[in-house]
């Protein structure tokens, strides 16, 4: 009997936890919590507006924020796109009044596509934008960030953790310099939520993308953390019927939203005790490839999540394909995947075209075992293919 496929691509998405599931079943079927949370007059929508406010409180818990600075949307992609349009069409309505120009953001090369995609259309509408380059670890400098601000700087926008290297951005220097310039600091915390100690209390960041399905809970649901400097500084992208103190309009998804409190409420427990077993994993991944000649880690050796490894085989071909028979994995980050290019992160690393289809992401999670290691190098090592003997198939 075939052996079932590895599962090592928590970064793209975390399998929804029982335990999560048990709280969302709770919300669906007419037996359930299925009432509109926006429905106040009678008991089915006050319910359903107790557990919405129920996870808000989970979520903000996590990150060190208060209930009321936490807006449900749709994913971190939407919560990304809302910070960073909504802010700067926010500043752009204040300054067409004054008779001023749009101003200027910063961020970096290696954002997740949510925030690329997104400032190239503000700079398509006149935005100035600096796109900073990551230094030879995969890390945006604290100054690197104070080099690029200028006078008309409104907002930065950096992740803390990437998604295809697993490097951590030291966010709190960042944070400390930006807001004594005076802008906004936006972090895509997507892949931090659940893995680092977050704790907003403390750190200076205005705004905060999070995702549930990255910390096993369901996709299409997601939070901004707007926080005390950006109130009022934000203009809403969905409109119709003023919901989420008027930032996000729509329906509330009940079991989606009890979801992603579920899944932030059960990862505040496991955090410490997780954070040490899969580094633990981790380091055994890393022991058995370093077997292999020529292969090596992409980014940071320190400054970095144990839960996301970028592998190149520089003295090897990788046989991607077949390898992905038996192991999930990713050669890039899903939005390039869909799209079938190299990552853009390995080529603002400095790797070449090929260097980067010789890159792997593997992303350990709740779900790896030991064994799982042993087999997963096991795989990767069967997969790999002697250049002389590739070069003379392709000549075939």
């Amino acid at each position: 009997m075939n052996e079932p496929v590895l599962y090592f691509d928590y970064a793209a998405t975390t399998p929804v936890d029982e335990r999560v599931i048990s709280v969302m079943v709770d919300c669906l079927g007419a037996s359930g919590n299925f009432g509109n949370p926006a429905s106040s007059s009678h008991s089915f929508g006050q319910k359903a507006r107790l557990a919405v406010e129920l996870a808000r409180e989970q979520v903000a818990h996590l990150v060190g924020a208060q209930a009321s600075q936490i807006i449900w949307t749709s994913g971190a992609t939407e919560s990304s796109n809302l910070a960073l349009k909504g802010v700067a069409q926010e500043r752009a309505k204040r300054q067409a009044a004054a008779g001023g120009r749009p101003g200027h953001i910063i961020t970096s090369l290696i954002e997740h596509k949510a925030t690329l995609d997104t400032a190239r259309q503000l700079e398509e509408q006149g935005v100035d934008v600096t796109w900073l380059a990551p230094d030879s670890e995969g890390l945006i400098s604290a100054d690197a960030v104070s080099a690029a601000l200028r006078d008309d700087t409104f907002l930065v926008s950096l992740m803390l953790v990437n998604n295809e290297l697993g490097t951590v951005n030291d966010i709190a220097e960042i944070g400390r310099r930006v807001r004594g310039h005076g802008a906004l600091l936006h972090v895509d915390a997507a892949q931090g939520a659940g893995k680092l100690p977050i704790d907003l209390s403390q750190l200076a960041v205005d705004l905060m993308s999070l995702s549930a399905h990255k910390i096993y809970g369901p996709k299409g649901i997601g939070a901004l953390y707007v926080g005390p400097r950006a109130q009022q500084r934000v203009l809403a992208q969905i409109h119709g019927g003023g919901h989420e103190c008027g930032l996000r309009s729509g329906t509330l998804a009940t079991h989606q939203i009890a979801g992603m409190g579920a899944a932030f409420a059960l990862a505040a427990e496991v955090l410490e005790e997780e954070a040490v077993e899969i580094q633990r994993l981790s380091d055994l991944l890393c022991d058995r490839l370093a077997e292999i000649p020529g292969v090596c880690i992409n980014g940071s050796p320190t400054q970095r999540i144990a839960h996301t490894l970028s592998f190149t085989f520089t003295h090897n071909d990788l046989d991607v394909a077949a390898l992905g028979e038996s192991l999930a994995f990713s050669s890039t980050s899903a939005c390039n995947s869909a799209k079938n290019l190299p990552s853009h992160v390995l080529l603002a690393l400095g790797l070449s075209p090929q260097a980067a289809s010789q890159t792997i992401r593997l992303s350990l999670g709740r779900f790896t075992r030991e064994q799982d290691i042993a087999r997963a190098a096991d795989l990767i090592r069967a997969s790999l293919i002697e250049p002389a003997f590739w070069a003379v198939a392709q000549a075939r």
